[in-house]
């Protein structure tokens, strides 16, 4: 299986390409979700790798970081022109990328992060880089490709590590019920769980029918509340996605 810092690398390769291989764009041109310009997505993803690549340094050094750090490199990165927001963001990513793989054998083993629900090793620091990453540069790609989708690569990384984000980024309506999940490309079976209070996913093997089969890529995009009707691929097999939609509205 790939590792996950080498689908990153491929999804920061990407991101630099989207921008690249398109000759001329207006940075304030809407982007995922339209509240969002492309400047703002870019602008998100630089300030990001800025500071996670300062949690990733303070982390290694074993030193508390600075309260107020995050809101500075905010500051700083809402303060640049849209233009810049964009070319600095390419820097930004490929710098955090560069640090992630300079980190030896010994400091990756020893490797801790705690943020939030988030009790991070190396390989979990590397993944929530590449969620957003990822997800974020499908934000700026669907602005200049309406059917662009997450790489199958980017789509295997991420499904086979959702369970966390789904009890994250799920928002329970007060409905209990199970749902059988299967996706393809990567095939996988889930259930997904509502709870009165919390959604959960867990691994479940299904025989015949399910309740819903679709790519893992769009599967990954529902949790993170990028599959609208306009961004949904055809055929896919249940009639549950409106309601799912109102479970994941997105982070």
């Amino acid at each position: 299986m790939t590792s996950r810092l080498a689908v990153l690398r491929a999804s920061v390769e990407h991101l630099r390409h989207v921008i690249d291989d398109v000759e001329a764009f207006d940075p304030v041109t809407a982007a995922y979700p339209t509240e969002w310009t492309i400047a703002d997505t870019m602008s998100h993803i630089g300030s990001g790798a800025t500071i996670m690549k300062k949690n990733l340094e303070n982390a290694v050094a074993g030193r508390e970081g600075d309260p107020s750090f995050n809101q500075s490199v905010w500051d700083e990165w809402n303060a640049k022109s849209p233009t810049d927001q964009v070319n600095d963001a390419l820097v930004a990513d490929e710098s955090l990328l560069q640090a992630l793989e300079a980190q030896g054998d010994a400091e990756r083993s020893a490797f801790h992060f705690s943020m939030g629900p988030f009790n991070l090793d190396f390989e979990g620091f590397v993944g929530l880089r590449l969620n957003e990453q990822a997800l974020h540069t499908w934000d700026v790609e669907v602005a200049f490709d309406p059917t662009a989708t997450l790489s199958d690569e980017v789509a295997g990384t991420i499904i086979d590590n959702l369970q966390l984000i789904i009890r994250f980024a799920g928002k329970a309506r007060g409905e209990v019920k199970e749902m059988s999940v299967r996706t393809t490309k990567p095939t996988r079976d889930f259930m997904l769980v509502f709870a009165d209070d919390a959604i959960s996913l867990g691994d479940s093997a299904h025989s015949g029918s399910v309740d819903l089969e679709l790519p893992a890529e769009a599967f990954v995009r529902l949790v993170y509340g990028r599959l609208d009707a306009q961004h949904t691929p055809a055929g896919i097999k249940g009639l549950h996605l409106g309601n799912l939609r109102q479970s994941f509205p997105g982070i």
